[in-house]
């Protein structure tokens, strides 16, 4: 049976590795060079760990909250419908209820889209309306919002105002109360109708502030001779995007494969099938991810054995002597782990100070910044929670400390006779 291991058990190894490592020293040590090299190496291996998880986390979180502000978790539309197409589609209150009633289903809202033109005196802009009805949940556009306000859209009457980006306001030259006229084609006739702006957002992902404008889903309606019951499709918002792939089955058995009153089939897809290319591409982010942690456990790893090795050699009379007093090789190895234990907590603390000053200077102030049109996103975002912060720090000085096990084993090599002789 093994003894259990008591704290206590390392008060001879912890009392000489506090003195090696605190004492104060006369500044001749051939090691000192080496340990702040090692500590260096631990610190900047960290601070480069925590800020690359951070800017990951971040990015991804950033772009897929905009993918979901512009297009819901999961939608149900036509199986004949191409993106941004107005196919009519009848939703019955049973069968909207029975999507509310599946599991992390947060919120549910019908909408519809429509191509148009919209003309100022001095310019004009393709856009897709997205219109939509008083049950729109606008929480997205308005953390987004740069100047005016979300539309109002009542049961009572038609909701004339618009809300359109900021790319789409600065290239029309428009702002907030002009009005202008939008220009739709239907079934060969163009059909105008004016509008006035009633607010401007700005998300940073160009693919969708130059083309989506958001109105009253009621214009499209008419523009299409559609029933008032007729949209689009529905828009399904999940409670957290964790649980996405879980609530899309739920929904799929509970909503899919269902025929509306005009035998019209609906699709269920989420938003990684309508943005496939996009979610991949965040899946390789991963893949970076880890060949830095690799890289940076490595380089902090090997500087630390090096270092070890310096203190091993540059106290092998020290050695020696225990061993002649009668002291075993693993009490003696302990002795260095503990004092490299000591080296590693000061240079994880340096590195995690220096990363987390970073994450919050680039979360509060955005200083360093990225092209939206290649990156989707304005600065570069950061997001670190507690619990990935501490995982990033335990196995950090997990794999430091179990990668010096083996490099102390030298220690059992050195011979006393000959070690107290070593200079």
């Amino acid at each position: 049976m093994f003894k259990r291991f008591k704290f206590k058990d390392l008060g001879f190894e912890l009392f000489i590795a506090k003195r090696l490592q605190f004492h104060k020293r006369d500044g001749k040590e051939v090691s000192r060079p080496a340990v702040r090299i090692a500590v260096g190496g631990i610190a900047v291996g960290l601070a480069v760990m925590i800020l690359a998880v951070a800017i990951v986390i971040g990015f991804k979180k950033e772009v897929r909250n905009k993918l979901i502000g512009f297009g819901s978790h999961v939608q149900i539309v036509s199986m004949v419908g191409k993106n941004f197409e107005a196919v009519p589609l009848s939703f019955s209150d049973d069968y909207i209820e029975r999507i509310k009633l599946v599991p992390n289903v947060k919120h549910v809202q019908k909408f519809a889209f429509q191509g148009g033109i919209l003309k100022t005196k001095e310019n004009f802009q393709g856009v897709v309306l997205k219109g939509v009805d008083d049950g729109f949940d606008w929480e997205f556009f308005k953390t987004n919002l740069v100047e005016g306000d979300v539309l109002n859209i009542s049961k009572d009457s038609i909701c004339k105002d618009i809300l359109i980006s900021k790319k789409q306001a600065n290239l029309l030259n428009l702002k907030v109360g002009d009005k202008f006229q939008t220009y739709f084609i239907i079934n060969g006739k163009v059909r105008v109708r004016p509008f006035t702006v009633k607010g401007i957002y700005l998300t940073g992902f160009n693919e969708y502030d130059k083309m989506i404008v958001l109105g009253d889903i009621r214009h499209i309606r008419k523009l299409n001779n559609w029933g008032e019951n007729l949209s689009g499709g529905l828009e399904i918002l999940i409670d957290d995007y964790d649980n996405l792939d879980v609530a899309y089955d739920e929904l799929f058995y509970a909503a899919g494969n269902q025929v509306d009153e005009n035998g019209s089939l609906y699709m269920i897809q989420s938003i990684k099938d309508i943005n496939p290319q996009i979610f991949s591409w965040l899946d390789l982010l991963d893949i970076n991810v880890v060949i830095i942690l690799l890289l940076m456990v490595l380089v902090s790893g090997f500087t630390m054995i090096s270092g070890l090795l310096i203190l091993i050699l540059e106290k092998t009379n020290m050695i020696g002597l225990l061993k002649a007093m009668g002291c075993q090789n693993w009490s003696i190895r302990k002795i260095f782990l503990i004092q490299s234990f000591f080296l590693i907590g000061k240079g994880m603390l340096i590195g995690n100070a220096v990363a987390l000053v970073l994450c919050f200077v680039q979360s509060r102030y955005g200083l360093i910044k990225l092209d939206p049109d290649v990156y989707y996103v304005s600065a570069v975002p950061v997001d670190l929670n507690v619990f990935t912060w501490l995982l990033i720090n335990v196995c950090a000085l997990a794999v430091s400390l179990l990668m010096l096990i083996g490099p102390s084993f030298i220690i059992t090599k050195i011979s006393p006779a000959k070690a107290i002789q070593f200079e």
